[in-house]
């Protein structure tokens, strides 16, 4: 059994929580996906996936089209009267009131019918295909998996390190994400309670030179890094903070965002967070047999629309909001026509949700063409492939290379202007000499201050804004190039603060937000 193999076919538990390693094959890659500019490298990315295939025509209705959806499925659809609106020709399913507020806020994006060509409804290749980011070939290794095997091709030996001591990408639940896996592990970090992340027994295996002492050292490998990592997320969701009120605890989706706004917050430079909702195959029971307005869907858009509006509000007080963005996707949509058991069989194409207060388009694409006769198995054409909503994604908000995308894709990549530009924490600038980045920024109780000496002597402080030094960060001498110094922020008081870095090349300044 090869290391890799050995590997997957085990479950790590710490503290009550097992860490699966998904049952995949791997294969080499000859590219990587792209590169996170520095300047944007703590912007961070959630995703939400809905699992299952979520019914479009119920989510983002067209009103446009209400005559003939109640051609094609009258004992699902929902009561025009209580459509929440978004346009003229646009509305939301009437529990959806939170994301409604999003959107008229200018913080909630609908593109509409996003998915693939040749559409495939079975939910475990179609799921490969959204995680992979591949239709063509079968696919070993997640989109973002091969971002992380490029970038990092030794991991997990080594790893954390000092210049990467947080996780690359967190799962939040009991299970790494597919769309982390690399060649020879899981990139993202499962995380079901990220206050008793870590307690793993390595059992001190050593590699005695026998075959079995190899994958036991690796494994061992494997468990102390689940610790360091598991620490630093304790740290963070200690040293971080919740201020929204909005929160439902007995919403899972919404504890394990909340849980994501205290791991940002309190400073870890994770990138990535990967959530998910269960039951959207709704084959049946899919409304109440009493309303339509109620039932198993309706239960499942109320917690997705109430958990992300609280995240988005907690983000708003945190100061953080222009740092974060995300999405949702579902592997397929329903069919056009409902079915006799008040559900939806499997479909093709689905809208798709982005959220976050750096969003470029309200909505995205025109209603469905909805037709007066019902057709056996039909489903949403589709307007927009999935690839090409990564692929923007990529470039407008990690601000990735295009020729480095591209190169990742199998079709000829079409980008569309999905987020604008925002200023978020670390500055829209490249380094230089004569500039320095604070990151995060707004911090919590710790950050780091990037800027480049030339063997000098440099002494870093922090000061208040009447000019008061607050913090002594460093006192000493640098060799040439790019230093990284970290900051305890803990005594300071919420606030507006300025990093001067005084060198005897000159004086650099930059500012700093301390949140709560």
């Amino acid at each position: 059994m090869k290391r890799r193999d050995f590997v997957r076919s085990l479950a790590l538990v710490s503290a009550g929580t097992p860490i699966l390693l998904n049952d995949m094959k791997v294969q080499s890659i000859g590219k990587k996906l792209f590169s996170i500019a520095k300047n944007n490298e703590d912007r961070v990315l959630v995703i939400i996936r809905l699992n299952g295939g979520n019914d479009g025509l119920n989510t983002v209705i067209p009103r446009d089209q209400y005559s003939n959806l109640t051609i094609q499925r009258s004992n699902v659809l929902i009561p025009e009267a209580s459509v929440l609106g978004l346009t003229t020709e646009v509305g939301l399913h009437p529990v959806m009131t939170g994301m409604q507020s999003m959107y008229n806020s200018g913080k909630l994006g609908v593109i509409q019918g996003v998915g693939y060509p040749e559409q495939n409804r079975s939910h475990f290749r179609s799921m490969d295909i959204w995680s992979s980011g591949l239709i063509n070939s079968q696919a070993d290794t997640g989109w973002l998996g091969r971002y992380f095997d490029g970038e990092y091709p030794t991991y997990p030996t080594g790893y954390p390190d000092a210049l990467h001591p947080d996780p690359f990408a967190i799962s939040m639940g009991y299970s790494v994400s597919a769309t982390c896996q690399g060649i020879m592990t899981n990139f993202s970090h499962a995380v079901e309670d990220p206050f008793d992340a870590y307690n793993l027994s390595s059992g001190g295996a050593t590699n005695d030179g026998t075959y079995y002492g190899d994958h036991m050292e690796y494994l061992t490998t494997l468990i102390n890094q689940s610790n360091a990592y598991g620490s630093q997320i304790n740290d963070a969701a200690n040293s971080g903070n919740s201020l929204s009120t909005m929160y439902d605890p007995t919403n899972p989706l919404a504890n394990h965002l909340k849980n994501v706004a205290k791991m940002i917050s309190g400073g870890l430079k994770t990138n990535v967070y990967i959530l998910n909702i269960d039951g959207f195959d709704t084959h049946d029971a899919q409304v109440s047999a009493t309303s339509t307005i109620i039932g198993n869907h309706a239960n499942l858009l109320k917690r997705l629309s109430d958990a992300v509006a609280a995240f988005q509000d907690d983000l708003m007080l945190l100061g953080l909001e222009q740092r974060v963005a995300g999405m949702t996707f579902s592997e397929f949509g329903r069919q056009v026509a409902s079915n006799a058991s008040r559900g939806t069989d499997h479909g093709d194409a689905a809208p798709l949700f982005l959220f976050g207060s750096c969003l470029n388009n309200n909505i995205m694409g025109s209603n469905p063409t909805i037709s007066n006769t019902i057709v056996n198995q039909e489903g949403i054409p589709i307007q927009y492939d999935f690839r090409d909503i990564y692929a923007s994604i990529l470039k407008d908000w990690f601000e990735a290379p295009t020729s480095e995308i591209q190169a990742f894709f199998e079709h000829t990549v079409t980008y569309y202007p999905i987020m604008n530009t925002c200023n978020v924490g670390i500055e829209e600038e490249e380094l230089t000499v004569a500039r320095a980045l604070v990151y995060p920024n707004p911090a919590n109780t710790n950050a780091t201050i990037r800027f480049v000496a030339e063997n000098e002597w440099v002494k870093v402080d922090i000061f208040d804004l009447q000019h008061r030094i607050v913090v002594s960060v460093y006192d000493g001498n640098l060799t040439q190039g790019e230093h990284n110094i970290p900051m305890q922020l803990t005594d300071l008081a919420a606030g507006e603060y300025i990093v001067q870095i005084k060198k005897e090349s000159g004086l650099v300044h930059s500012k700093l937000m301390k949140v709560k």
